[in-house]
């Protein structure tokens, strides 16, 4: 914050920040290097015949990452495996993106949205717009912005559910979206809509929405506690104390070991 308010006429204050990104670093360990001075790269190495690692690396440098494991891994497969194409294939939604950019007036008027609302979904979804625009066919409500979250669509809550694997209100407010750091109520205020959004695609009950809602509520009550602790360990134990929405695999699994070659 200091240093961005080297620039600014009206310095920030803390009571400016709605949410940051943060997150621990897979560093290779040094002998006595400095953090900053570790390694970001990976290191893939063949523990035993048919079981390769990989440690360090970073979201940026992935597809790197799975080319050398790969390669790696393919010492032990008999036969011959066909050279890596990763470099020519897109990321999903990222084919076509630039040419849809373009047609950014001709999509608002399409759907009856804002432009800038069409840019937000190709910046999110790419070449995937029409398939989530799509679940609004017949249903302009869910063209509408979430109430209390304007920045997202009520159609993006229920793409989450229909085609993105979300299961419960915080895969939606906090992993498929941003809800839960981008606005000060971090999703609670949205929770009740949300959940009666994905209600159907979903399968919820009256009770399952409260219970949704009730949870949601809980943990991001015992996050926003847990940053006021003196130390991590009373953190932990406040977040830890949170009801779970998942249920808890109570039976263990299985694990078969594999037959000695």
């Amino acid at each position: 914050m200091k240093h961005v308010n080297k620039v600014l006429v009206t310095p920030l204050t803390h009571a400016d920040i709605t949410g940051v990104y943060a997150g621990l670093r897979p560093l290779l360990a040094g002998e006595s290097d400095q953090t900053s001075k570790l390694s970001r790269e990976h290191a893939v190495a063949r523990i035993a015949p048919g079981l390769v690692a990989i440690a360090g690396g970073k979201y940026t440098t992935y597809r790197v990452m799975a080319y050398d494991a790969v390669d790696e891994a393919a010492q032990d497969i008999p036969r011959r495996v066909p050279p890596t194409i990763t470099e020519r294939v897109p990321l999903l939604g990222a084919d076509g993106y630039y040419a849809l950019m373009n047609q950014t007036p001709h999509l608002a008027e399409k759907y009856g949205v804002h432009p800038y609302r069409i840019q937000h979904l190709l910046n999110r979804y790419g070449s995937l717009i029409d398939e989530v625009l799509g679940l609004a066919d017949g249903k302009p409500e869910l063209l509408q912005p979430i109430t209390d979250s304007p920045g997202y669509l009520r159609v993006e809550a229920v793409y989450a559910a229909a085609a993105e694997a979300a299961l419960h209100l915080d895969d939606i407010l906090a992993r498929r979206t941003r809800i839960s750091i981008e606005y000060p109520h971090r999703g609670v205020d949205s929770a009740d809509e949300v959940a009666r959004l994905v209600a159907p695609v979903l399968g919820w009950s009256e009770s399952d929405i409260d219970r949704e809602v009730a949870v949601y509520t809980a943990r991001v009550k015992a996050e926003i506690e847990s940053q006021t602790q003196p130390d991590d360990t009373s953190a932990d134990a406040l977040r830890l104390e949170a009801p779970e929405a998942r249920r808890e695999v109570l039976d263990p699994v299985p694990i078969t070991q594999p037959e000695s070659v």
